[in-house]
């Protein structure tokens, strides 16, 4: 069977992607799973950079080390991933209008695949915020993350 790709889009790549990103590829490696995982940004002005230190610090403390790199979408990143999970409404209108050509991802929203979440639940930017937010966004993303890996092993 050919390797699912994933790719899990925020604004500027720095805080919640990363952070989605290596919560699934966490379970996906421990899982044994053969899948391809990356993230990316609609906004590019972070490219090249490791994601904001408090969402390391949130990362390191569930045992997680992330050396991701900031990097922006791509419209062929639409093409290469079978699914893009964005974050919020305003990052599902980017890359949906991005896509709107006729890419072969399927586009949704992470926190659907948690079936606890009301429908159209994002996942808050917790960059304005301090330590706490980027531990509730970690706990937000590794409940999705556990419906997504559901979704990706019954695929399979």
């Amino acid at each position: 069977m050919a390797k699912t790709r994933i790719l899990f889009v925020c604004l500027g790549n720095i805080c919640r992607s990363p952070l989605a990103e290596a919560a699934f590829r966490a379970e996906a490696d421990r899982l044994g799973l053969d899948v391809e995982v990356d993230s990316a940004g609609t906004g590019g002005w972070h490219a090249g950079e490791l994601p904001d230190p408090r969402t390391r610090d949130a990362a390191r403390r569930r045992g997680l080390e992330l050396t991701h790199r900031a990097r922006k979408l791509q419209r062929a990143d639409l093409d290469r991933f079978d699914l893009v999970l964005v974050m919020d409404d305003d990052n599902l209108r980017h890359v949906t209008t991005m896509a709107a050509q006729g890419a072969r991802a399927e586009i949704r929203l992470l926190r659907s695949f948690d079936p606890a979440a009301p429908a159209g639940a994002i996942v808050p930017d917790p960059y304005e915020g301090g330590r706490a937010g980027f531990d509730e966004v970690l706990d937000i993303c590794e409940r999705a993350c556990e419906g997504l890996l559901a979704h990706v092993r019954g695929a399979r």
